[in-house]
């Protein structure tokens, strides 16, 4: 084990290439592999066995299970979960006498969305703000901020607050969080937290 002059930590058996910039508070686990051009955050968890690919942008206090394997192309913005051997992907149609490096496609991760244990996440699609995408979900369209997703193809569910836990509208469109008291507001099809 040893500690870098930024005061991160990553573990002996990680491989960290030239170039990236890894935020104070950091630490790397086991045989974990952070590529060339990748920015990470301050205060991020990378688990066991995690490959994060060359120019990924992960945000500050991202926590990266077990397993998981982030392509270039995804962008992870502060808070974000992604559960144990959770998949990403970066080319819609691969083959591999093909080569498609210049048809990544972007994912974005909005602040504070949690991707569960085995989800996939087909690439050109955004996770909006504090949305909680259920273990084993395929995900094939955009998700909306505060939206609840499960199955295959990933179905929206209900609606979760911020904390977690799923939100119950009243006829007036409001909700309380049952864990925070945070208030929120169902209006046009979206959610807003309104205190």
């Amino acid at each position: 084990m040893h500690f870098c002059m930024n005061e991160y930590f990553a573990h002996e058996t990680a491989v960290i290439d030239e170039g990236c910039k890894i935020g104070n508070g950091t630490k790397i686990w086991h045989f974990s592999h952070v590529m060339s051009g990748c920015t990470i955050g301050e205060s991020c968890n990378i688990g066991q066995n995690v490959v994060v690919s060359p120019d990924v942008t992960l945000g500050r206090n991202v926590k990266v299970q077990n397993n998981v394997s982030i392509y270039t192309g995804v962008i992870c913005e502060d808070d974000v979960f992604l559960g144990p051997s959770m998949v990403f992907t970066n080319v819609i149609n691969p083959r591999s006498a093909v080569s498609r490096k210049d048809c990544y496609r972007r994912t974005l991760v909005m602040q504070g969305a949690s991707i569960g244990a085995n989800a996939t996440v087909v690439c050109g699609h955004d996770i909006g703000r504090y949305a909680l995408i259920g273990a084993g979900a395929v995900v094939t369209k955009n998700i909306p901020d505060y939206a609840l997703v499960v199955g295959n193809p990933a179905r929206q569910m209900g609606w979760v607050s911020e904390y977690g836990c799923k939100l119950k509208f009243d006829n007036e469109g409001f909700a309380t969080c049952p864990e925070s008291g945070q208030k929120y507001k169902l209006e046009n099809g979206k959610v807003t937290r309104i205190g």
